[in-house]
């Protein structure tokens, strides 16, 4: 039994990444205000970020995702005419956080409603392809509803990063 192209963005309702939140090394976060530019902002704020974690081999492949995820939450996620309004209350965050040799985006936005794949088949089209390339570029994803006092939800990606050599004493 393979996996076809129908099943690939199946599972979504994921709990966080298998990974131990103590054993976290880095970590980093940034609100974003209810602003189209906050995807400038949210990719600035990344590229600072991975510059000082020094792990600008998966550079391209996180900025694009993190694009993707924060329009994704400021499209879809945020109430109506919330986006562009005087109002500059943050309803979305972006979280960064770094393990020995994974790296973890994850996006909150106040939405309940699960993330959901249009069909991908028409690739010209200049919206809608969101998850498609979230799940082209990292290697993991999914998203989980916030408990207790914090309502919404987190969409998150997860990218391996390329083990550090270390220098052979020989």
């Amino acid at each position: 039994m393979g996996t076809n192209g129908s099943t690939m963005l199946e599972p979504l309702r994921q709990g966080l990444p298998p990974l131990d939140p103590a054993a976290v090394s880095n970590a980093a976060t940034c609100a974003l205000p209810a602003r189209y530019e906050a995807v400038r902002e949210a990719r600035l704020f990344t590229r600072r970020t991975l510059d000082q974690w020094d792990v600008g081999e998966r550079f391209d492949d996180v900025c694009l995702v993190v694009s993707e995820l924060v329009t994704n939450a400021l499209r879809h996620a945020l109430p109506a005419g919330a986006v562009c309004s005087a109002e500059q209350v943050p309803l979305v965050r972006l979280h960064l956080m770094r393990w020995t040799e994974r790296l973890v985006c994850a996006v909150r936005d106040p939405s309940q409603d699960s993330p959901v794949e249009r069909e991908a088949e028409d690739f010209s089209a200049e919206s809608g392809r969101g998850l498609f390339l979230v799940d082209s570029f990292a290697d993991g994803w999914g998203w989980h509803p916030l408990a207790g006092t914090l309502s919404g939800k987190v969409v998150w990606a997860l990218f391996q990063l390329p083990q550090v050599q270390q220098a052979s004493a020989e």
